[in-house]
């Protein structure tokens, strides 16, 4: 019984060994790991009127790459608009109509703000607000309105099915 019992034990340290080999792994291959940019840095501004799912620690991305993260999330309080402080690569020479968009992953990914960079010969200063900005797009909002489009798309496709001269009344609009 003795034999057993460290049997059972080595088997499950051994599987501990490789599942800490894996997150390992994971979080050094996942871009997460290392949130913290070497050497210089610069940091810009973007307002947006949603910033859903980005928070501090969020990755900021150029083509897929991260070059940087947000370490800041605040709300203006004259235009109630999501202000984002986004620090970057320092070595990145950004023209200054570079543009940000706060998108996702995938359908169930994490969010994050992308920087699509301009054609412009003058570059964004470090403290400077990028203008050009697009707000986080509501997964929910865009079915509901899909959900409602179709509703309304089925009602009148069935009020002009109904002949004309049955005498059934005609179903009450949904509201």
């Amino acid at each position: 019984m003795r034999g057993r019992s460290l049997a059972e034990v080595a088997a499950g340290a051994v599987v501990l060994a490789v599942a800490a080999a894996f997150l390992a792994y994971a979080l050094l291959h996942s871009g997460r790991a290392g949130a913290v940019l070497s050497g210089p840095t610069q940091t810009f501004r973007a307002r947006f009127d949603r910033v859903d799912g980005v928070t501090v620690g969020s990755d900021v991305r150029i083509a897929g790459v991260k070059v940087g993260s947000v370490v800041d999330s605040r709300i203006d309080p004259q235009t109630f608009l999501a202000v984002l402080t986004l620090r970057v690569d320092g070595s990145l020479r950004l023209p200054d109509d570079t543009s940000a968009e706060i998108t996702s992953e995938g359908l169930l990914g994490g969010r994050y703000v992308a920087l699509v960079p301009g054609g412009s010969e003058r570059i964004l200063r470090d403290g400077a607000e990028i203008t050009i900005t697009q707000s986080a797009v509501s997964l929910e909002s865009l079915l509901g309105r899909f959900i409602f489009s179709v509703t309304q798309m089925n009602q009148a496709r069935e009020q002009q099915q109904q002949p004309e001269g049955s005498g059934a009344a005609a179903p009450a609009p949904a509201r």
